[in-house]
């Protein structure tokens, strides 16, 4: 959830490392529940499709006017914090999680609250501890500050993990919304013929071209706009699908609230030691997963990067970190909403990830519904997806070409610049179509477990970095300590369940961050830190 925020993949992943294959992957499944689908509802998706990336094309006309690289890197640091931080609720929600959500109360109840309320508090070590870093450097990517104190190398190691976490991921997320967006639109065509592969392929190509469109002259200063109007519309489609469902149900906002209280999935907090869910395991993990997955990815930051001051980004900062546990409160109490209504409408086989897209392809919630679950799945997606790939182009460009770093004109960095940015699109799409011919089951789910496995290495870095003023010995073993410490930790994975009857939660991002702090311990020396080498 954090996509980061938080939310788009650690805290996704350990609930569902051993069932997410049967769940929202399962192209079969897929095909049961919305082969039945009715012609006006695909009229309906695609008119609203189209009037969203028109809606989004023309914000990026207006505040796309400036397309140099300070523009797109930067927004000239001239962001409105409010938007920043209200945007950013937005681009933490992935489609996948819009869909997810609601379906965990069954297994879970209301207990992911308890890791909302660390996410709150790991926003506050990010406004109150790696913020004012950032900001006192003056930094674009917050990969530079590794170049800093480590040297380039590291600086690189930074941003090829971040690079590989989250290409493959931002890929999987929108696969799978792509994915429900074709069964919609095209139910009849089997998802494993030619016809299906091909149907697919043109979809992604284009929402990535779509997606390319509104973000190629800007970047991120489009961004901040664009996630802003999305996460207001995903908020918007939220309420109105709730509204909907509660009309169904026959109850006003008084008899939804009473159902949600007595609903034996409403429960938030738990205490036993031995549950993965105990309230003190998800809280301390939030504020880990929050500052791994948000203050040192360059997705997230470089928003908050953009404005005007450190003061500003430490408000927005604060803003979002409140408002995160409330929007996934009302996400959780929908999900409650939503059972109630699969036992009254007769609806069965129901649960999970497939309770929303089920009610809505039988039609539980009304043909109109398919509007507001557009808008929702397409906002949550869009605001991930576009982030990332202008995120990505910026690690790229400033930390593995230094663009910023060597004597090219301003013509030519501009050059640089968008071929990188095409590449990547590319680079989506390609991983897109892998993802569809190779199956998902297993794939997605290890895609998954790897980008989780990535922010521990980041961990360690950064940890190590801020909190020691020791000194490398030989830079050139840092990426051996990074890749390491994530091997070690997959190996304790698979061992620990089957020979010590011990099963690994969200604490094993902590193992692998300590892992990375070990080997560079053994790396280092006393004395001044390497503060003084060229980023």
């Amino acid at each position: 959830m954090i996509e980061h925020m938080p939310w788009n993949l650690c805290s996704r992943l350990w609930p569902l490392r051993h069932r997410f294959s049967f769940s929202v992957c399962r192209e079969s499944q897929f095909m049961r529940i919305f082969a039945g689908v009715m012609s006006t509802m695909s009229i309906l998706l695609i008119s609203t499709l189209l009037v969203w990336f028109g809606v989004l094309c023309l914000v990026s006309r207006f505040s796309g006017r400036e397309a140099d690289n300070d523009a797109f890197f930067r927004a000239g640091r001239q962001s409105p914090w409010w938007m920043v931080g209200f945007g950013m609720i937005g681009a933490s929600i992935s489609g996948v999680s819009f869909i997810s959500v609601p379906g965990w109360v069954a297994s879970t109840g209301m207990t992911y609250l308890q890791m909302c309320a660390g996410f709150f508090f790991g926003y506050l070590v990010v406004a109150f501890v790696l913020l004012p870093l950032y900001y006192r450097l003056r930094l674009t990517s917050i990969y530079a500050w590794l170049g800093t104190r480590f040297g380039r190398r590291t600086r690189r190691t930074g941003a090829l993990f971040f690079i590989l976490s989250k290409l493959t991921g931002a890929a999987a997320r929108l696969y799978l919304v792509c994915l429900i967006i074709m069964h919609f639109i095209l139910p009849g065509i089997p998802a494993d013929s030619t016809g299906g592969m091909w149907a697919f392929v043109l979809l992604s190509v284009g929402v990535i071209v779509l997606i390319w469109l509104y973000t190629r002259r800007s970047g991120i200063k489009t961004i901040v706009r664009t996630d802003a109007l999305q996460t207001l519309c995903l908020l918007v489609a939220l309420v109105v699908m709730m509204v909907m469902a509660a009309q169904r149900l026959g109850l006003d906002c008084g008899g939804v609230v009473q159902m949600v209280r007595e609903s034996e999935m409403s429960r938030v907090f738990d205490w036993d030691p031995a549950s993965r869910q105990n309230f003190w395991k998800q809280f301390f993990s939030g504020v880990f997963i929050v500052i791994v997955m948000t203050g040192l990815d360059q997705d997230m930051m470089q928003k908050n990067l953009t404005c005007r001051n450190l003061r500003e980004a430490q408000k927005n900062m604060c803003l979002y970190g409140a408002c995160f546990l409330p929007v996934n409160m009302l996400l959780l109490a929908f999900g409650i909403l939503l059972y109630a209504l699969s036992a009254a409408s007769g609806v069965t086989a129901v649960g999970g990830d497939s309770l929303l897209p089920t009610l809505v392809g039988e039609g539980a919630m009304g043909v109109a519904v398919i509007v507001p679950f557009t808008i929702g799945i397409v906002a949550a997606a869009f605001s991930s997806a576009d982030s990332a790939l202008t995120a990505l182009t910026t690690t790229t460009c400033i930390d593995l070409l230094a663009i910023e770093d060597r004597p090219l004109s301003e013509a030519e960095a501009l050059r640089i610049r968008r071929r990188v940015h095409v590449v990547l699109a590319v680079a989506f799409v390609g991983c897109m179509a892998v993802f569809k011919a190779v199956g998902d089951q297993s794939l997605i789910n290890a895609i998954y477990v790897m980008a989780s496995y990535t922010y521990g290495p980041l961990l360690g870095l950064y940890a190590f970095g801020l909190f020691t003023r020791r000194r490398l010995t030989s830079e050139r073993w840092v990426p051996a300590v990074c890749i390491a410490a994530p091997v070690v930790c997959g190996v304790l994975d698979y061992v620990a369940p089957r020979h010590w009857g011990f099963t690994f939660g969200y604490e094993l991002l902590m193992l692998n961050g300590l892992l990375t702090f070990a080997g560079l311990t053994l790396l280092s020396r006393k004395g001044k830190t390497t503060g003084n080498r060229t980023a």
